[in-house]
């Protein structure tokens, strides 16, 4: 059962050459020189590249704070280890909370990024967002996700309808879509969510979920905790979430499995970019860290972790 989640991931990176920069849990992650040894560990080859990118640049120093997107929290934490190895007395702090809160901070001033999954405009009044301006980082992809005891009974594939019965709360027992007797337990985020916004707009074909209220959460590494120990939960999360894991089995939608192949190849649908927004213009330092973000040197790290780069993508829009 251990699903192949990221071995089909891997076929997208071995299959396609690394191309340049595409451009999230309630947990903060602050970031400054002596913090990026575990980037280091990682991936010594990758490290010693940006490095090389970037030996003349010019000595940085400040904070840089942001705040948002779940999904998009793991690519930013990766990021800015990298960026303090070429600039340590950057001290940089990301925290998660939903793609509304990050736009809703970064639009009062009181981070200088927000993390979101969606526009500013989906979230936001227009004199909130007409500020605001946004750097499209990366693509990612969104898969449903359920307890292995659903996957192992028999539930690999889903069809859209049935997803949205699902998940609107018409079917309620796994029964009704092949799967065990057991009582379908759904794991939801919040309205503020931009993973749900994504969810809602591409796998349930702009159907409202029916939010279970108990088991609401803002945050995707608890979304994914609570799959794990829930017998017959299912939920949502980015493939970023997947990398490693072995202990949850990802759904197939009319067929198709959710990986970043078939995210380029236009056949899966549940995908967006995603976003870091500025309130104007950025600083130097701000600046340095979205342009490092979005460069060949780091561009080689994006598939690795689970993102999509933009411009593999054979369709811009769906």
């Amino acid at each position: 059962m251990k699903r192949k989640i990221m071995a089909l991931v891997m076929t997208a990176i071995v299959a396609t050459g690394m191309l340049a920069g595409c451009g999230g849990n309630s947990d903060s992650a602050s970031t400054s020189g002596s913090s990026s040894a575990s980037a280091a560990s990682g991936s010594s080859d990758n490290s010693a590249s940006a490095a090389s990118g970037n030996s003349t640049a010019e000595e940085l120093s400040g904070t840089i704070t942001a705040a948002g997107s779940s999904a998009l929290k793991p690519l930013a934490d990766d990021a800015a280890e990298y960026f303090n190895e070429l600039h340590p007395d950057v001290s940089i702090t990301i925290d998660a909370g939903g793609s509304g809160q990050g736009l809703q901070q970064v639009a009062d001033g009181t981070v200088d990024i927000g993390n979101s999954d969606v526009s500013a405009e989906e979230k936001l009044d227009a004199s909130a967002s007409e500020g605001l301006v946004d750097h499209q980082v990366c693509v990612i992809t969104m898969a449903p996700i359920v307890n292995p005891d659903v996957y192992e009974a028999g539930v690999t594939d889903l069809t859209k309808d049935q997803l949205i019965s699902i998940f609107t709360g018409e079917t309620t027992n796994w029964s009704e879509v092949g799967g065990p007797d057991e009582d379908i337990i759904l794991i939801t985020r919040p309205e503020s969510s931009g993973t749900r916004a994504t969810f809602e707009k591409y796998a349930l074909d702009g159907n409202s979920e029916a939010s279970n209220a108990s088991m609401e959460t803002d945050d995707s590494g608890v979304l994914l905790q609570n799959v794990k120990d829930t017998k017959g939960a299912i939920g949502y999360v980015a493939l970023s979430y997947l990398v490693d894991e072995t202990e949850v089995a990802t759904l197939a939608i009319d067929g198709v499995e959710p990986t970043l192949e078939n995210t380029y190849n236009g056949t899966y649908p549940v995908w967006t970019y995603e976003h870091m927004y500025t309130n104007g213009e950025p600083n130097e330092v701000v600046q340095a860290f979205l342009d490092y973000i979005m460069s060949d040197e780091y561009g080689s790290r994006m598939e690795e972790l689970g993102y999509g780069v933009s411009s593999k993508m054979t369709v811009t829009e769906h």
